[in-house]
Order: C-alpha cells, then structure tokens, then sequence
C-alpha cells in the first residue's frame, strides 16, 4: 500500500518558522544587518557549514525581518512538506499512476492533470484573507518597505528571489504560478525574468499579440508547499494550486486581488499588484546567478504595481544565488525524489537518476538502467532529452542498474575508468537554458551523453567484460560482527 496524503501542519510561513525553531533549525539574528551583500556573506557561510535557517530581525532596509535558508537542507525540505521522506511524495505518486498513465509526455501530462483531479483537494476562495490586513494603492505604494537583497556587488540593483509571480493566459485562462528573479527598478516598479522556455513568458507573448496589457500578481511569503509548488517543473496544463493541494491534503485558500483580476494565496505575507505593458522592455542585470557567474543584461517586460498588501506583522523570504552549495539545493532534491516516478513513466529504461546540484540540476543527469540490449545507454540519452524540461540538460551519464547514482565518487569511477570515448561517448546539440553562459550561442548549444555501463560483445567489445572485485557476503558479515573487537572506533 502506498504512502498517504500527509496531514499538514504549517498554515502559513510563520507557523513553519516557529516548527523549525522549536527543533533547533531556525536561528534568530537580532543585530542590524544590511541586505545590500551582508547579508549573502553570512548566509552563504552558515550554508557551508550545514547551518540552520536564519531570521534577521532587524536589516536596515525595509520595515519587517527577513526569513531566509528555509528549505537547503534534505531534512528541513521534508518538515517543509510534511513528510519523513522525500521519496514519500513519489511512491505516493507513483502508486496512484501504475495503473492508469500511458507511456509517453503527453501520457503523463494528462496523468497527471487527472490524478491532481482526483487525488488533491481544490483551492477554495475566501473574502477575508491575511495578507489583505494593510492595502496601499496608487503612490502609497513603496517597495522600500521590503528588505530585497542585492546579493553580489555586480548586481544591477535589488531584486526579490522568492516571489511567487502569478499570470493567466489571455486566452484560454490557464494560471501560470512560477518563481521569476525580480529586479526593483523604482519603488512601483519590478523587472520580470521571463526566460525564453517560461510559461509566463507565453502569456505575456499571447497578450502582447493582442494589444493588451497582462494582469500580474507577486505573492511573497506563502506556506512552505506553495513556495515549494511554485519552482516545480509542472506542464503547463498543471494547476499548480491543485499539485499543492495534492502534495498537502488540504485547500489552499485564495483571495481576489483587490486590484487586477487574479487569485493569490490568502496566506502570504506580502502582495504586490499591478500591469504588464504590452511592448514595453527594461533592461534587467547584471544579475549573480546560481551557475555562480553574473548574467548579461537583456531587455525584459515590466510590471508597474498598482496595489502593494501584506499582513499586519509580515516576514519578508527571500533566497541567495550562487555556486553550490546553496538553499535551493533542497528544493532541487525535492523535485527529483517527487519526479522520479513520472520520469520513469515517460522514459521506463530508467532505474533511478541523480541531478547533482554541482550541475545545477538542469545541466547533468545521472540516470541507471537495468541494461537490455546493445547501444541500450544511447538510446535513454536520447529519450531523457525528449522529456519536456529535460530537453535542458547538456550532460547525460548513464550507469547500471547497480551503481548508486547519488553517490558521485562511484559515478565518477564508472564513468572515468568504464568508457573508450571514441565509442561511448554522444555529441549533438539541442537547447539550453536560457541563463547558460557555457554555449557558444544564447539557447542552444553542444549536449553529451556518455555510455558508462558495461560493454557488451554485441556493441563491438570483443576483449571480454572483466568481474567487478566485489567481497563476499560472509566476510562482511564477520567484520560487522567484530568491529567492536578490532578497537577501530577509539
């Protein structure tokens, strides 16, 4: 029997802080701190030494604390959603889709849409809401209240990390809740990242072709499943408040905003209204990205707030981005455990996969396989680059079945000692991310797929395999008996 719903217990992102200060995981920072690059230094070090997540109570920009480092470890990810386990959510997934989902994308896309139907609870609207407790509008709006970082001295100015940008298709209505970076141009208005394979960018794309402007709706601050839902690599069909409520077993309550024609959580800590401009770009950048290098400037839509509203007591939450190690390490974790079941739906070769976070998760997978015929490796690189945004990844490793994915020293030993690359190894090209900097062309570029399984007489290996030195059972056996005895542990 599989794993069920989680009874959630967090209603909002303050019940969460008070859970993860109650297990010692949330440390209160009462000293001034300013969010112009102080703040990163402190945060990047507590990351390095696995530190817990961090509350500034007093930065000297804005008027409210700063909650940041909620979400970097495997553990507090967990507590985030609820669960024991990361790999809960999949085998819960997984359970659900064995007997109804066809192989395929589009097979899974429509799986998936009909197991949120009827697996998750829909989101209810409520009239009174948290996060409508202070309103400004017009010119009392005033993007100084927050205390947004400027996380890299090369950064072109302030941006917000975390905001939950919400849009709907001009046409066919579909919301669209994804994590964009947000440059603060002026205190009414925000640059929008919409990179190229976004699906915001498709509705601004869709409202611009008509003439219009689109209604935007910034929510920062949600409950931990929400902030989770909104970076997961959902199709573009996939409500993201049903997976929510999914992943949660419970409603997710929603409020009208109370000046643009859009939905927001009625739990977030803070809300920002306003209009997309149709034929309207503002340069955004220079920006410290998470590859660890500052992103070019480049033109982007702009939103012009029209209403600013928060709590009476809101937290501000926010993110850093840089080199690994960093927070959305565990929010990269997560999407890999909860995916696992549905990747393996589209492509069934696969076993198990890893996306390192060294990799920033959209640039390598390691993928295993229970091998079955010859050339069987070329095959699954080539299927995991036609796995919607897996279409991304520029290397493919692909071990066997008895390799640990997750453990890189043995994936490295595999694919360094177990390959003759004028034979294993696949080049071509495809696209990439938007913000990859390693390409000789902005979206497209050279891909790789190396074949470090075992070679078969069949793929032209005529020196015969050698056996794996492996110990024999009986021995391990012993020395786990006698370990004490051996006195090593002194």
């Amino acid at each position: 029997m599989g794993d069920v719903a989680p009874k959630f217990p967090f209603s909002d992102l303050q019940s969460y802080l008070a859970a993860l200060e109650a297990d010692g995981q949330l440390k209160r920072v009462t000293a001034p701190v300013d969010p112009t690059l102080e703040v990163t230094e402190i945060v990047n070090r507590v990351i390095a030494a696995g530190g817990p997540g961090l509350l500034f109570e007093n930065p000297t920009r804005g008027r409210m604390p700063l909650a940041i480092n909620l979400f970097s470890t495997e553990e507090r990810m967990a507590k985030a959603l609820g669960v024991k386990s990361l790999d809960e959510i999949g085998r819960r997934i997984g359970e659900l889709a064995k007997p109804d989902l066809p192989v395929g994308w589009s097979g899974v896309k429509d799986g998936l849409g009909k197991l949120m139907q009827l697996k998750s609870v829909p989101p209810k609207k409520t009239r009174k809401a948290p996060c409508q407790e202070v309103v400004y509008r017009g010119s009392d709006v005033d993007l100084g209240l927050l205390p947004g970082l400027q996380v890299w001295p090369g950064d072109g100015g302030i941006f917000h990390n975390f905001g939950l940008v919400h849009t709907k298709h001009p046409e066919s209505g579909k919301r669209n809740v994804g994590l964009y970076r947000l440059q603060q141009h002026d205190e009414r208005t925000l640059g929008l990242h919409w990179q190229i394979h976004k699906n915001s960018r498709d509705h601004y794309a869709a409202a611009e072709k008509r003439g219009e402007r689109l209604p935007v709706a910034i929510a920062i601050g949600p409950d931990p499943v929400l902030a989770y839902a909104s970076t997961a690599p959902l199709p573009a069909d996939i409500d993201e408040y049903l997976f929510a409520g999914f992943l949660s077993g419970q409603r997710v309550e929603m409020v009208d905003c109370v000046s643009v024609p859009l939905q927001v959580p009625a739990n977030a800590q803070i809300v920002l209204e306003g209009w997309a401009e149709p034929d309207e770009r503002i340069p955004e950048g220079p920006f410290g990205d998470h590859t660890g290098f500052y992103t070019p400037v480049e033109d982007f839509p702009a939103m012009r707030i029209e209403a600013m509203t928060m709590r009476k007591n809101p937290v501000y939450h926010t993110i850093i981005t840089s080199q690994p190690p960093q927070e959305d390490g565990g929010l990269g974790l997560a999407t890999e455990r909860i995916f696992l079941p549905l990747l393996k739906i589209i492509v069934p070769d696969i076993v198990d996969y890893h996306l390192p976070e060294a990799g920033v998760f959209h640039n390598c997978a390691i993928v295993s396989i229970d091998k079955k015929y010859p050339k069987h490796a070329q095959k699954v690189m080539n299927a995991v680059w036609g796995a919607h945004m897996m279409s991304l990844t520029k290397l493919v490793i692909v071990v066997d079945s008895d390799c640990d994915v997750q453990n890189l020293n043995e994936v490295a030993w595999r694919a360094l000692g177990n390959t003759d690359y004028s034979r294993d190894l696949l080049l071509t090209e495809g696209p990439v991310d938007h913000l990859d900097h390693g390409s000789y062309h902005q979206f497209w570029g050279g891909k790789a797929g190396i074949d470090a399984t075992a070679k078969w007489p069949e793929e032209g290996y005529t020196r015969g395999w050698p056996d794996m030195m492996t110990m024999t059972a009986a021995i391990k056996a012993t020395v786990d008996e006698r370990w004490r005895e051996y006195g090593l542990d002194d």
